[in-house]
């Protein structure tokens, strides 16, 4: 049967997109595309004519000469060798006094709209502060920052004066934030003296001292939300200098750190990627031009805190011209409507968020449609797979004409390998393109690439925004481990997905913790799909345990309502529905109740902890647990590994 799409672009859509002026533009230059798929081709078969023109279509300024677009192969790779330059400039070029530059927000209902004079101002003055500190090129600093105008500031200064940036969210536990910034040895921390979240206000000045003790090689400590304080510098003193002083950018080689951020961190010490300013600047620019189709004077806004990368993919928007909303606080208080108003009231064009809060909507049977979201083109989701149900209840609950963007990547490249296109229609439960410069396929084990059926999701050529390398890791073994070890010079995601027959993607879940069972690879996505579509489950988690000469052992756990138990008739239910909706392979060997589900801080449900435990790989107290977001989680684990060990 043919598919029917939820959304098709208009003909206006289409013709006023970003993507159909770049190609306008490549067609003056000798270069026609006839649709995207042709498009796409050419730019992951022609590198260097493709990110030479990035170079040039946006009008990148840079110091230097170009020796060579690209040289070496994965991971061995050096782009745009000659050139020097600097991304916090190239923020500054869209300066504009007919727009904020931020829009910064809380859940206590506080605003605060930032000129970009402001903005350049604060900048200015941090970056004095900064230099006249000793801060040089290539050094770190450090934040444990809320989600406001301060951290985007602290960011353009650091990275304006050559240095590197580096961000934990301050609900972070301590540990966890020294198990990162220990790595990186930074000379400056930016720390907030509180956040509030769910209503509540957390103190971080016992956190702040202990930071201060573990991490010795911090000279320097800037205190943000206090104007006073004995003893330690605070934001407030910095951005107050009376002398006015004009910001500078300091151009470095498009090879240089911009910043590093981390892997979960839950089954071993954070790996530190370290990206490039040039490559991310490129990226940047790109996806959210092109795959975004972010236009100068819209809004913004996607939903994270400072410690996920999409508040470094937040910062990208200011590239396109874009004002950028900062939101702090929980995205359910008081209610699941809280953004949705936000969305309504500030006339947003564009709102991204996380796949689990379009669920949680969802089931919550929030409905948009009294709202009036008129000036509302995109609602764009991550973090994890949305499923074909949420796609239904985005174009039945919020609103029946917008653009629906699902997008997949990684704190990895910090960007989306598959996205949005403003040219193609949305089809239930599929993202809709490759993006430009990513040569995504999907493989066999043997190497084969695969179409219309279920295979790993590989790169295979180079793009910028690849890490030039984890820190610490100078023979970039734990690099190499991480993505090359399967596929020789193939960079391997951990993915498993779909290439459709339309050019769309479906991710089916992560490849590292897939479902084997008996050889048969199941994604645990639809896993999840099937049974928390049962009324009675609120959560659900599983993991396969390979025990040995081939035998296999998957267990469901499953968190019910907190007024039911789980009786023989639940399980039924549960059984019946993944053997219906999946299939008889579906079915686990053992349906369990439990308290909670582990989840990371910035949302995403982890199998991989639980895998660890109950294959007796790990436990409870080795594991790295302060990226948890509940890591008592862990306990019901390891007790109930410790029971089956016993009998």
């Amino acid at each position: 049967m043919e598919k029917k799409p939820l959304w098709q672009p208009t003909r206006s859509f289409v013709e006023s997109s970003n993507l159909t002026a770049y190609r306008n533009w490549l067609a003056q230059r000798g270069k026609s595309f006839a649709n995207y798929t042709e498009l796409w081709q050419w730019s992951t078969s022609d590198l260097d004519a493709f990110w030479q023109s990035m170079l040039e279509y946006f009008d990148v300024q840079y110091s230097g000469k170009i020796r060579q677009v690209l040289s070496g192969t994965m991971p061995e790779c050096t782009w745009f060798d000659g050139i020097s330059l600097s991304y916090a400039e190239h923020i500054f070029r869209n300066a504009s006094p007919d727009r904020p530059a931020l829009i910064c927000l809380d859940e206590n209902g506080n605003r605060r709209y930032v000129s970009w004079e402001s903005l350049r101002h604060e900048t200015a003055q941090v970056q004095r502060w900064l230099l006249a500190h000793g801060l040089e090129k290539g050094d770190r600093v450090a934040g444990v920052m809320a989600n406001g105008a301060e951290a985007t500031v602290a960011f353009l200064a650091t990275n304006a004066c050559g240095a590197i940036w580096s961000c934990c969210s301050p609900d972070f536990g301590t540990a966890s934030i020294i198990d990162r910034f220990a790595q990186i040895q930074p000379r400056i921390l930016i720390a907030s003296a509180e956040y509030f979240y769910n209503g509540k206000k957390f103190d971080r000045w016992a956190a702040i001292a202990e930071l201060r003790r573990q991490l010795p090689t911090v000279e320097h400590v800037i205190v943000v939300g206090q104007k006073s304080a004995h003893g330690i510098t605070t934001w407030h003193e910095v951005v107050s200098l009376p002398t006015p002083t004009e910001l500078s950018f300091a151009r470095v080689p498009f090879s240089h750190p911009i910043w590093v951020l981390y892997s979960s961190g839950t089954t071993g010490l954070p790996k530190a990627i370290t990206h490039s300013m040039g490559g991310i600047l490129l990226e940047q620019l790109k996806y959210g031009t092109f795959h975004n189709d972010i236009r100068p004077g819209e809004r913004f806004l996607w939903y994270t805190t400072t410690g996920w990368m999409m508040w470094n993919y937040l910062q990208g928007t200011l590239l396109c011209g874009a004002t950028a909303i900062a939101y702090d606080g929980s995205p359910a208080y008081p209610d699941l409507h809280a953004l949705w108003n936000l969305v309504a009231d500030l006339r947003l064009q564009h709102f991204g968020t996380s796949a689990g809060f379009l669920l949680a909507c969802r089931k919550a049977n929030i409905d948009c449609t009294g709202l009036d979201l008129a000036a509302l083109r995109s609602v764009n989701a991550t973090g994890s797979t949305l499923p074909p149900e949420g796609f239904d209840w985005v174009y039945e609950h919020v609103k029946k004409d917008v653009w629906l963007v699902s997008m997949s990547g990684g704190t990895d490249v910090c960007s989306a390998f598959i996205g949005g296109n403003p040219w193609a229609a949305v089809y239930r439960g599929e993202i809709q393109c490759r993006a430009l410069g990513c040569r995504l396929e999907a493989w066999d084990e043997s190497g084969q690439p695969l179409v219309q059926a279920e295979g790993e999701m590989v790169i295979t050529r180079p793009m910028p925004s690849m890490p030039i390398y984890f820190w610490n890791d100078p023979e970039k073994k734990r690099y190499r481990e991480s993505y090359f070890e399967n596929y020789p010079g193939i960079w391997r995601h951990g993915d498993w997905i779909e290439i459709t027959e339309t050019g769309g993607i479906i991710v089916y879940g992560r490849s590292d913790a897939t479902l084997n069972r008996g050889g048969v690879r199941i994604g645990t996505s639809e896993v999840y799909r099937a049974v928390e579509t049962v009324p009675e489950i609120q959560d659900s988690l599983i993991v396969c345990i390979e025990t040995g000469e081939g035998e296999f052992y998957m267990p469901l756990f499953v968190v019910l309502r907190p007024e039911l138990q789980l009786t023989p008739e639940i399980k039924q239910i549960i059984n019946r529905q993944l053997r219906t909706q999946c299939s008889p392979r579906h079915v686990p060997d053992e349906i369990i109740c439990v308290p909670e589900i582990p989840y990371t801080i910035s949302g995403k449900k982890t199998e991989l902890p639980v895998k660890k435990i109950l294959s007796g790989k790990g436990n409870a107290s080795s594991l790295q647990t302060g990226s948890l977001r509940n890591p008592d989680s862990l306990r019901f684990f390891q007790q109930l590994y410790d029971q089956k060990k016993k009998s």
